[in-house]
């Protein structure tokens, strides 16, 4: 990812609720930008911003499936 693509994701990062970061956590496809270790600086950073946000509580899990 360009340094733009990566300000880019990190934007949309910071707009996602708790929620919405726990589904992505759990149904991203394999190789997601996100979660890919490649670029561990995006992959850094959602993590941090997912447990900033409270990261996946059991009600969360519940609610989102599997």
């Amino acid at each position: 990812m360009t340094k733009e693509e990566i300000t880019r994701a990190k934007k949309d990062i910071d707009a996602m609720s708790q929620m919405q970061m726990a589904h992505l956590h759990r149904f991203a496809p394999s190789g997601h930008p996100y979660f890919d270790n490649t670029n561990r600086d995006l992959s850094d950073y959602f993590q941090e911003k997912f447990k900033e946000k409270g990261g996946m509580t059991t009600a969360i899990s519940k609610a989102i499936g599997w």
